[in-house]
């Protein structure tokens, strides 16, 4: 403000020189933004007019000194009434005009000089009459408030300074500042740099400031601290840098990609500076608002604070999310990803060039490279200018040829990492379980070498050469619980099968004797009947599970009956499911024998007729169902444990029967004069439908004939009435005798499924027969009782490995040289991304060679170990080998370094990070070595461990940091104690336990 003064300070012209000079600056002078302009009340302003004017230097209206005491609340604040109003209440002066009238007419005492700025207004400029009155205090002691005025032309800045005066804030330290415009609002100013009216800040608002931590943290806004209570939070004391990060659900990609930022020197020094605050870049379309540089400052700053075990990343996470929505939620995503979008944010937010102009990009033209580009790295530093290019950005050389007109085009552009293949190779080991036809041959696991690009049947032909069995006797099946999740055809691509897929090869039969008979691919399920039927799903059938290792046949449509099915499946599972002895053998329980000889005779010819086709006890169980309820219900005693899924079943399985059926049925075999009778082939079928159950009497019967019948012909006389009677019974008994045979109880049931087995499906030819479509999934279904009797699970999940299972897999390993040397090949353009000649006027599938012209001095090498192709995604567990010092790019680099002016070329790895696990899961981690002590620590989320340099090679490697060498600065802590290294954690030796 303006002296005062008690008088004048110089002798005042003539009274018509003053009032000449203060016309004239008051009509001419323009307003200017920035410029000071004066208040004076209009009763001092009209008595000087008015005196003036008179021309009597001695007249009574001489207004005296400059009193603006009218324009006052009180004279202790001297603070402006509200409302006052422009050339009625006061008159605005220029500065010239003002120091004019104060020289020659001094000020009253203590009275300030009402000095006020000339603002751009939106539209207009304007005299700020009322400048902002704001109150300032800080976040530690709210009550001591201050009040002090800005022009709304001043910046933030300018009022952190005035606090950081008036409550002894030291210039080097780190505030920020909130704006408190009500009791319970208040908002965060990012911007320090913005004037007071952009900030929309008015008087009566409160600016609080507040100081960082020496934890890193902020008091406002304290995040969790993994295991630390507030006084160990005050006692704690590690090494900087030294801390893990806490897993929030799926971000161990965030944290192994910060892990290894945290530990690049010149960014992290960058941070913890502060250099930061002077170049938030605001405004910049392209950045995040600050939010995102400020986000990451502050968990650098938690981390470097050495007073956390472990932080929390929350508000980081956030702030990444909320820029950039692929990172919402809490899926797994890539931290090379991540790493690129951060360190694109970090670049926008803090890039100093605040202004973008746009630049057109010149083609070489022959020109000599070193002009070029040394044009292109001045053009891109004109547009991006930040701590990041200055750390992460190097240059390339691009040469792209015309494959018609030879056209060579040569630019220059920047990268941020180098993102370098791994050398793949063409083919692929596959571990697969061979099933041979044999029945008795358990599954054997091969390990074959096949084409990577290849297809189903290459697989069957590698498996052939192994096994000597055709190729075009194989079906290729992936197994997953206990069903086919997929049966391959030959001309699939071997791509669709991972590695982690449990493959299995079926040997079928070959073609058919008859070439026009029709062929079917049979799929089997082996399903458990639980005890109780399934009333809750609408139905009356067994709830089932399914169980051990499906089947896959081949075999003529023909077959596909019940009975013929029957007995396959014996043959085919007769390794691990015993067939009953003889003495085993179960009959179904029979009705009582009908009186009436002649109903009984019609009856169990009726019977045998149901079961000339090769009819199950089921079909009998059937037909009885078709033929009406009265049936059914006089055989619903007897059979009360044959129950049958549904009238579509093939069978329906009985409880076993009572001992006594058993030694019936033993006595009739020892009876009868036909050894075929009874035999195993027989064993399976199921129970007749008959009422009548007493085969002992049949067989009886039987023998009684056959003494009549001989005692006859030893006498040789016989009636034709007598023998009528003896034929009769003859018959009646070898009725008895196959209707026996076939009421055996079999092992188990088969019904037709759907491909998952899940679903009973219908039948053809009244139920006999199954549908024609191949493949045709049916179900064994396993009776709990008789599973648990006959079928060995052990013996089912035998098997053994094949000779080529115990040759030891070779790691493949590759040195990062020659990944680089693959990244600068030349290569052909992909149709989806042609390249435009300029002279042949049209896309043209050009030739392409990239070269490195200069390296940054932190340089990210990004191994491509996630191949994406139209054929194939896969995971390449490559182990490249790269150095832990002195990877020398002299041989690859177009610059040569070494000179004065140039930066050498040699480089040491600071940080790995690290991803184990496939294409849809996985985990990740990071090796780094700390800046001041020199040691390296594994980071794994909120565990961190003491590493040491042999453990970071492996195939798990995914992102590499190296610093060029002369930018290296020598450690300034000494390592470790030997004292606080404990066990191995996951491989990693050397352990300090620091979660």
């Amino acid at each position: 403000m303006a002296a005062t003064g008690s008088g004048a300070a110089t002798e005042p012209p003539g009274l018509e020189t003053q009032r000449r000079d203060i016309e004239a600056l008051l009509r001419d002078e323009e307003l200017r933004v920035g410029e000071s302009w004066y208040l004076v009340g209009r009763r001092w302003f009209d008595l000087w007019d008015e005196y003036v004017k008179t021309g009597d230097q001695n007249s009574s209206s001489f207004p005296g000194r400059i009193n603006n005491t009218e324009l006052f609340e009180n004279l202790d604040s001297y603070r402006l009434k509200e409302r006052l109003v422009e050339n009625e209440d006061f008159v605005l002066f220029p500065a010239e005009a003002w120091h004019k009238l104060l020289s020659w007419y001094g000020m009253v005492d203590e009275q300030p000089a009402l000095e006020r700025k000339v603002i751009d207004l939106p539209s207009t400029l304007k005299v700020e009459i009322y400048p902002v009155e704001i109150f300032l205090c800080l976040h530690s002691n709210m009550d001591d408030v201050e009040t002090e005025q800005f022009s709304r032309t001043d910046t933030i800045l300018a009022i952190q300074k005035v606090m950081q005066k008036r409550f002894e804030v030291a210039e080097d330290a780190e505030p920020r500042l909130w704006m408190k415009s009500s009791d319970t609002s208040c908002e965060r100013l990012r911007n320090i740099h913005v004037t007071l009216l952009d900030a929309c800040l008015s008087s009566g608002m409160t600016m609080i400031m507040e100081l960082r931590n020496s934890d890193g943290t902020w008091p406002s806004s304290r995040p969790q601290i993994m295991r630390n209570s507030v006084d160990e939070q005050d006692t704690y004391r590690g090494q900087p840098g030294v801390c893990g990060l806490t897993n929030l659900g799926n971000t161990c990609f965030m944290n192994s990609a910060l892990q290894c930022l945290s530990n690049t020197p010149p960014l992290t020094e960058y941070f913890l500076r502060n250099s930061y605050l002077d170049e938030l870049n605001f405004n910049n379309p392209l950045g995040m608002k600050g939010e995102i540089a400020e986000a990451y400052a502050d968990v650098i700053k938690q981390m470097w604070s050495g007073r956390h075990y472990s932080v929390v990343p929350r508000i980081f996470k956030t702030k990444v999310g909320h820029f950039a929505s692929q990172f919402l939620g809490y899926q797994q995503h890539d931290s090379q990803e991540l790493l690129s979008f951060l360190l694109d944010g970090l670049h926008e937010d803090l890039n100093r060039v605040k202004n973008k102009e746009y630049i057109e990009l010149r083609d070489a033209d022959g020109r000599p490279d070193q002009e070029v580009a040394e044009e292109a790295w001045r053009n891109h530093r004109r547009r991006n200018d930040s701590v990041i290019v200055d750390t992460f950005h190097g240059l390339f050389k691009s040469t792209l040829v015309c494959p018609e007109c030879h056209k060579v085009s040569v630019t220059f552009d920047p990268f941020c990492y180098l993102s370098v293949p791994l050398p793949v190779s063409k083919e692929r080991v596959m571990e697969v379980f061979f099933v041979s036809l044999d029945p008795l041959s358990k599954p054997v696991q091969h390990r074959v070498v096949v084409p990577k690009a290849g297809k189903v049947i290459d697989l069957c032909m590698a498996l052939s050469q192994a096994t000597g069995i055709p190729a075009n006797q194989m079906v290729v099946a992936d197994v997953f619980n206990h069903r086919f999740y997929k049966i391959y055809h030959v001309d699939e691509s071997l791509s669709c099968i991972l590695d982690r897929d449990d493959i299995f090869v079926y040997e079928i039969s070959s073609t058919c004797e008859g070439e026009d008979e029709e062929e079917v691919l049979l799929a089997v399920y082996m399903r458990e009947r639980s005890h109780y039927r399934d009333y809750g799903s609408g139905g009356s059938n067994y709830s089932t599970t399914l169980f051990g290792h499906p089947l896959l046949m081949a075999l003529p449509r023909a077959q596909c009956t019940r009975d013929s099915l029957y007995q396959l499946f014996l043959q085919r599972l007769a390794r691990y499911v015993r067939q009953p002895d003889p003495a085993e053998e179960v009959e179904e329980e029979e009705e009582e024998e009908d009186e009436n000889d002649g109903d009984e005779n019609d009856e169990e010819e009726d019977l045998y007729k149901n079961q000339a086709n090769g009819v199950t006890g089921d079909e009998g169980e059937e037909d009885s169902e078709k033929a009406g309820p009265s049936t059914r219900e006089e055989e619903s005693q007897e059979n009360a444990q044959n129950d049958g899924h549904n009238k579509n079943s093939i069978h329906s399985e009985a409880s076993p029967n009572s001992e006594g059926e058993e030694r019936a049925e033993e006595e009739e075999e020892e009876s009868n004069s036909e050894p075929d009778r009874g035999s195993s082939t027989e064993e399976g079928q199921s129970a007749c439908g008959s009422t009548d159950t007493n085969s002992q009497d049949a067989a009886d019967g039987d023998q009684g004939a056959a003494e009549a019948s001989g005692k006859d012909d030893e006498d040789d006389v016989e009636d034709e009435d007598d023998a009528e009677p003896i034929a009769q019974v003859n018959k009646r008994a070898m009725a008895r005798q196959c209707c026996a045979e076939k009421k055996r109880k079999p092992l188990f049931a088969i019904q037709a499924v759907n491909s998952n087995g899940t679903t009973d499906q219908g039948m053809v030819d009244g139920g006999s027969t199954f549908s024609s479509c191949s493949p045709l999934y049916v179900a064994i279904d396993w009776d709990p009782d008789m599973k648990k009797k006959y079928y060995n699970e052990n013996e089912a999940e035998k098997y053994v490995k094949d000779q080529s299972m115990d040759v030891p897999q070779q790691q493949t390993t590759v040195q990062l040289q020659e990944c680089i040397e693959l990244f600068t090949t030349v290569e052909t353009l992909e149709e989806e991304n042609p390249w435009y000649c300029p002279t042949c006027k049209k896309h043209q599938l050009a030739t392409k060679k990239l070269d490195l012209w200069s390296l940054p001095e932190v340089l990210i090498i990004h191994l491509k170990r996630f191949s994406y192709t139209k054929y194939s995604r896969e995971k390449l567990d490559t182990i490249v080998d790269f150095p832990l010092r002195h990877l020398d790019f002299s041989g690859c680099l177009l610059r040569k370094a070494g000179t004065d002016c140039e930066p050498p070329s040699r480089y040491d790895l600071i940080a790995v990070s690290n991803h184990y696990g496939g294409l849809r899961d996985g985990h990740y981690t990071s090796y780094a070595r700390n800046k001041d002590d020199g040691q390296w620590y594994y980071f794994d989320d909120s565990k961190v461990t003491c590493a040491k340099e042999e453990q970071i090679v492996t195939n798990a490697a995914y992102l590499l940091f190296y610093q060029r060498q002369d930018k290296i600065r020598q450690p300034t802590l000494p390592p470790p104690d030997n004292h606080i290294t404990s066990t191995n954690h996951d491989g990693v030796g050397g352990a300090m336990e620091i979660d």
